[in-house]
């Protein structure tokens, strides 16, 4: 589909156009400065698995791309775009975690479209019971977003108040390697191996740290959202088009089993599981693994520091499988 007129995609000097399926060619800017890759992508999936590459990388890029762009963001509306990827990350081994640091992630396009369903989202009627509850109405909200100010504006047909405008808070719902062995993962699940998590931590200024189940990584991302309360009650953020700027590398040597996330305040664990419980579990079970492994914690002692200042916020009550990101304070971490 061609995009709309005011699609705009980021355009920076001294940036190596490469195609699909291409390898990402060195192009430092200065000696010793990490290589700057430009990517369009032209197709997108909607499961996570291992396939022809889209893109091949070295490790330490900075990556300029985009989400991909649908219908499904538009007024008309339509189907969702998919995925971009899978990345594959040259020198990425099953005994590595995959580095991706969040250096943007801006809408690029004047709507967003987010909807209300009856059988989709945390509150309404479970498709596999019945109810007697009136089930939710189907209703398609439409966002004008202003991208010089950052806000968005939808109006509210039943509400005394006819319109409202917020401000944005753009992230990326799916960042993901491919899973494990043949397995392959519709765009909705989230994982061990990333996936639909739906947290707003995987913003700006956070590094997301993936394990890898197979060489390369096969590394994806997408469903971009201008803002998304947490929870994301209703089963949909404001899902837009993005422009987005990511720095790709590895650590050596070292393996996770979930997806750890890190910002300047917190350490933070993505667990994903029903029920939501579960979630919870897996999460603050990883942190205090990293606590002992990375900070010189004794395993009981980081229990009993999560315990008095542990934090948590649940990411996502919609998808088939819950997420729950728990998080420690950086500053009662040993400098």
């Amino acid at each position: 589909m061609s995009h709309p007129r005011r699609h705009r995609v980021v355009r920076t000097t001294g940036i190596l156009s490469v195609g699909l399926a291409a390898v990402a060619t060195a192009m430092p800017a200065a000696a010793g400065a990490q290589d700057t890759v430009r990517f369009e992508p032209t197709v997108g999936y909607s499961t996570f698995a291992v396939r022809e590459p889209v893109l091949r990388v070295n490790p330490g890029v900075t990556l300029i791309s985009r989400t991909n762009f649908g219908a499904y963001y538009t007024p008309e509306g339509g189907a969702f775009p998919g995925e971009v990827g899978p990345i594959y990350v040259e020198g990425a081994t099953t005994n590595d975690i995959l580095v991706v640091r969040i250096i943007e992630v801006k809408p690029n396009y004047e709507y967003a479209a987010a909807n209300i369903r009856p059988s989709f989202g945390g509150l309404s009627a479970d498709n596999r019971v019945r109810f007697l509850n009136d089930p939710i109405p189907t209703r398609r909200y439409l966002w004008s977003l202003d991208l010089d100010n950052m806000t968005g504006t939808t109006s509210l047909p039943d509400s005394e108040m006819s319109e409202i405008t917020i401000e944005l808070k753009p992230m990326l719902g799916r960042v993901a390697v491919a899973p494990r062995g043949e397995e392959a993962f519709a765009g909705l699940w989230p994982g061990d191996f990333g996936g639909n998590m739906d947290a707003q931590e995987v913003r700006p200024g956070t590094t997301v740290y993936l394990p890898i189940f197979h060489d390369g990584a096969y590394f994806y991302f997408g469903d971009g959202h201008a803002r998304q309360g947490y929870g994301e009650v209703t089963g949909t953020g404001l899902e837009t088009s993005m422009d987005v700027v990511l720095e790709i590398d590895l650590i050596k040597g070292r393996t996770i089993d979930w997806p750890r996330l890190e910002d300047d305040d917190y350490i933070m664990v993505a667990g994903s599981a029903r029920p939501l419980i579960d979630a919870f579990r897996l999460a603050h079970v990883e942190l205090i693994e990293w606590m002992e492994e990375s900070y010189g914690f004794g395993r009981w002692d980081a229990y009993q520091l999560v315990g008095q200042l542990g934090e948590s916020t649940v990411a996502n009550i919609v998808d088939p499988a819950y997420t729950v990101i728990a998080k420690f304070p950086k500053r009662y971490l040993p400098r």
